[in-house]
């Protein structure tokens, strides 16, 4: 029963989880912000684990663990449900577009005229508001509600692994323990595949859905403007978080021991609790009150002697590393198949939910299998997990050839003309053939010419005249159209929205890539059990419920929290097109440079790898010297024993002996007798 709760509870966490990083994009353009504050709000989920870990981690396995567990899912419910409150309270999401005027009428608008309304719009100076209309919008910081209500998630998360981990391995025998927490941790995974999930579907809906018409909607989930209902999913999430607390309500405090860790000096009946087994004395009784003060002295000294342990201050070292390549690599993933192969959110969101997060729970769960089939040691743990790693960083590096060209955008990527490549240059958007227009070249409004070309604007695409209304806008004799046609000056139109990638070689490689990164993940996830396994098998027993919750305080610290950060501000140096905030300022990214963007991602990702790797050769070394001393101690003790049973076994034969003497020479036969 403990073991399903537990699995609801890692499911429910990594449901919310998953749910925050699908909405990574939608949230930087609702609140036009850029990627390394982005990678801050993510980040403050660690920051909230940071400030109780350690505590819950080692007072928490003196008290009732259960309760504890579901107070954490409590407060990880409230967090989910703040994060959703902005939308409810923010004013509607406005879309930056040259049509907002025409969508109730089929008035031509002209687009390039220095006479007309929108030219005058469209200078390079940001718009004219009321002030009240600035204040309000300046004052909509409510990302930062977001923040909070994620550093309340990481709080609330805290008792949830160090504590049920712990729990498992107390109370669970020691062939089925690694299989116990391969199901628990396969649990998890599959919590990320409904996230996604749940993060496509939407992704799809419209931000401000039941709020406003549809029809006056210009834009499509394609479109880097685009907000999906991404308050939605978090009110979905807080409900089945705040669920998954009730069964750990009515768990008790301590179950019965299993037969393999009783103590063989005692009888079943001694042992079958573990308030009566002498092999469990370093854990406090549960029917003892906990003795705060006692627990507060002896916990700087457990902690010296945890961090005075060379192997496990190793392997914090290489998990840190690694953390914060897949940490780094899996926040930023969905946005890197957007941009680089031209995918919605939506489809990017599904993609990880339906092909990317199962084979990762395949690998989890077979690497269980694979140490309880095999009865793998702590050096064979150590070794998989290696081996498995290694393996999937080769496969890795196939990712780097795996690139694709930008899209092509006019002043941006690729000239007027077409003959030259241009980038992150404001001043190449205007060109002769949208020099007699007054365009801003700071607004994003694009539109898709006949000649597959994208242009920034209506107006920079040279375009005089539009039709239509809503959606169907069409723009008419766009002179930068033409141009690029390299035909005689015509009626060459532009519609809404980017144009769509074609046929070329990037479109045969998306499969591949995804071919690829279900296999790696698979691959390297193989590790994750043994690996975890490793980290409590080479400490002391009683150290446990503290080693795991400052493995998880030190990943999540120097992992959790930076990873993000750094990421998101290296890809924001690969920002072409900055979009604009209604009152001035920089707003969040319309287009990156596909290239830099996988150099710098895929880079930074098997770097991180290639360091933790170095680190690895130590750990072994160390580990076999911690084997042999292990080995030493146990032939020591066991010659001592060996020596002890002899000692007893020839004093009690000398007595036998004696006795005899004593009743031969005894001539009084009632007491031979």
């Amino acid at each position: 029963m403990f073991l399903a709760a537990l699995s609801f509870a890692y499911f429910a966490k990594a449901l919310s989880g998953s749910y925050m990083k699908s909405t990574i994009t939608q949230l930087e353009r609702r609140f036009d912000i850029p990627s390394y504050l982005i990678g801050i709000i993510d980040g403050s989920f660690e920051i909230g684990n940071l400030l109780v870990i350690a505590f819950v981690s080692y007072f928490g396995a003196k008290l009732h663990r259960p309760k504890i567990i579901a107070i954490g899912c409590i407060l990880m419910s409230f967090g989910t449900f703040l994060m959703a409150m902005p939308h409810f309270i923010i004013d509607r999401y406005k879309i930056e577009t040259s049509v907002r005027s025409s969508v109730n009428s089929t008035n031509n608008l002209s687009p390039c005229s220095a006479s007309s309304p929108d030219s005058t719009r469209a200078s390079d100076k940001p718009s004219i508001l009321p002030p009240n209309g600035c204040e309000r919008e300046s004052s909509a910081s409510m990302w930062m509600y977001v923040l909070l209500g994620n550093v309340l998630r990481g709080i609330g998360e805290t008792p949830v692994q160090p504590l049920g981990i712990s729990y498992i391995d107390d109370y669970a025998s020691s062939e089925n323990a690694a299989l116990y927490i391969g199901c628990v941790q396969t649990i998890s995974i599959i919590g990320p595949v409904f996230g996604y999930l749940l993060g496509s579907l939407c992704a799809k809906i419209y931000v401000d859905i039941g709020y406003v018409d549809m029809e006056s909607v210009t834009i499509t989930p394609s479109d880097a403007r685009w907000v999906g209902a991404w308050w939605l999913g978090y009110l979905v999430a807080g409900a089945v978080t705040f669920a998954s607390a009730a069964p750990f309500w009515f768990l008790p405090k301590s179950l019965p021991v299993p037969v393999d860790k009783h103590d063989s000096s005692c009888t079943p009946e001694q042992t079958r609790f573990i308030k009566d087994s002498p092999a469990m004395e370093h854990k406090f009784r549960p029917e003892e009150p906990a003795n705060l003060q006692q627990m507060a002295r002896e916990f700087l000294p457990t902690l010296k002697s945890l961090l005075g342990n060379p192997v496990y201050i190793v392997y914090l070292g290489v998990t840190i590393i690694q953390f914060n390549s897949l940490i780094g690599m899996v926040t930023y993933k969905p946005k890197y198949i957007e941009q680089h192969y031209g995918q919605s959110a939506s489809k990017a969101n599904f993609l990880m939910g339906v092909i990317n997060i199962p084979a990762v729970a395949l690998g989890m769960f077979s690497g269980g299998v694979v140490m309880k089939k095999y009865k793998l040691g702590v050096m064979g743990a150590a070794k998989f997990a290696f081996g498995t790693s290694l393996l999937g960083y080769f496969l890795s590096l196939f990712f780097l050839a795996m690139g694709c060209e930008n899209a092509k955008v006019a002043g941006i990527t690729v000239s007027y003309t077409g003959d030259d490549v241009l980038f992150h240059q404001e001043r190449f958007l205007v060109a002769d053939c949208n020099s007699d227009c007054l365009c801003s070249r700071r607004e994003w409004d694009p539109v898709c010419g006949e000649n597959g070309i994208t242009y920034v604007s209506p107006c920079l695409a040279g375009c005089t005249s539009s039709s239509g209304s809503g959606r169907n806008t069409v723009f008419d004799h766009c002179r930068c159209v033409a141009l690029m046609a390299d035909v005689q000056p015509g009626n060459w139109t532009a519609t809404l929205g980017q144009c769509p990638r074609s046929r070329d070689s990037c479109d045969r490689t998306f499969p591949y890539f995804l071919a690829l990164s279900v296999l790696s993940s698979f691959v390297i996830s193989l590790g994750g059990t043994p690996g975890f396994v490793l980290l409590i098998r080479c400490i002391k027993p009683e150290l446990k419920s503290l080693a795991l919750g400052i493995h998880t305080l030190a990943t999540r610290t120097l992992a959790g929290i930076p990873a993000p950060i750094y990421f998101g501000a290296i890809i924001d140096t690969t920002c072409l097109k900055w979009g604009s905030k209604r009152c001035g300022g920089q707003g969040a990214c319309r287009i990156y440079n596909t290239s830099s963007y996988r150099l710098v991602y895929l880079g930074l990702t098997l770097g991180l790898r290639t360091v933790s790797f170095f680190l690895c050769i130590l750990g072994f070394t160390l580990l076999r010297r911690h084997m042999k001393q292990e080995e030493k101690k146990n032939a020591l003790t066991n010659g001592s024993a060996e020596l002890e049973s002899l000692r007893k076994e020839e004093s009690g034969s000398i007595h036998r002996e004696q006795f005899i003497l004593s009743l031969d020479c005894n001539p009084d036969r009632e007491t031979r007798l």
